[in-house]
C-alpha cells in the first residue's frame, strides 16, 4: 500500500485488522479540525480499532499508512473463525491485547505527568526508530506540541 493510505476513517465501523509486514501506520483523530496523532505501529505489530472491530461501534480514530507498507489483512469473519478454532491463536491475541493495554497505560500516564521535553526524552530513549522514520509534524502531534516547539526541544539537546 502506498504512503498516506487511509485504512479506516474515524467514525467508520471496522471489519478488518492489519498486521504490518513492512511499513509504518499511525492512529489519529480530529479535534476541532486539527489532526492529532496518538500512536504509531511498525513491522511485526497488529493494529485495529478494537472497539469498532470487536464491538461494532464507530471507530474513535483513523488508521493511515505513513510510508509504503506491506500489510496482511484479517477480516472480522476470519478472525472469529480463527479464535473459535485455535486456543493457541486466541491466547496469542490475548497476550498482544494485554501488551497494547500496558502501552496505552504508559502513554496515558506520560501525558499526565511529563512535560513535553520529558515526553520527547522518553521517546528518544524508548523508541528512537520513531524519530528516524516518522515525519516531524506527526511526532509533534504525538507529543502534544507544535512542530516549532519540537524543533526548539531538539535544538536544546
Amino acid at each position: 500500500m502506498p504512503a498516506r493510505t487511509i485504512l479506516l476513517n474515524e467514525g467508520q465501523i471496522s471489519e478488518r485488522m492489519f498486521y504490518i509486514e513492512k511499513g509504518c501506520i499511525r492512529l489519529s483523530f480530529n479535534k476541532d479540525g486539527k489532526d492529532i496523532t496518538f500512536q504509531f505501529f511498525f513491522e511485526g505489530e497488529g493494529v485495529s480499532s478494537a472497539e469498532s472491530f470487536r464491538g461494532g461501534e464507530p471507530s474513535l480514530f483513523s488508521i493511515e499508512t505513513i510510508e509504503p507498507s506491506i500489510l496482511h489483512i484479517l477480516h472480522k469473519r476470519d478472525y472469529e473463525t480463527m479464535i473459535e478454532s485455535s486456543s493457541l491463536i486466541k491466547q496469542e491475541l490475548e497476550d498482544q491485547i494485554f501488551q497494547r493495554l500496558m502501552c496505552y497505560q504508559k502513554l496515558f500516564l506520560s501525558r499526565i505527568k511529563n512535560s513535553p521535553e520529558e515526553r520527547y526524552q522518553e521517546l528518544l530513549e524508548q523508541s528512537p526508530h520513531i524519530l528516524q522514520r516518522v515525519p516531524q509534524h506527526y511526532i509533534a502531534s504525538f507529543l502534544g506540541i507544535t512542530s516549532v516547539s519540537l524543533s526548539r526541544i531538539r535544538n536544546r539537546r
